[in-house]
């Protein structure tokens, strides 16, 4: 348990930057219909169960111009 308190402030911003991209990310999914490839179901898929990774690659990659 001593661990954990001693890491929390390191740990704590990155697990809030990954909460937030991630919801801004499949918000994002919900709310538009073009993607560059794939479909919204593959989409929501990537962005909920890749983490951090999977957020970055729709912003990067998947989103639709619009």
């Amino acid at each position: 348990m001593d661990t954990i308190t001693e890491y929390l402030p390191f740990l704590l911003p990155i697990v809030l930057v990954e909460l937030a991209l991630g919801i801004t990310a499949f918000v994002h999914v919900q709310r538009h219909r073009q993607y560059r490839f794939g479909n919204r179901l593959l989409w929501s898929i990537a962005v909920l169960i890749l983490q951090i990774i999977g957020p970055v690659i729709y912003f990067t990659v998947g989103r639709g111009d619009r």
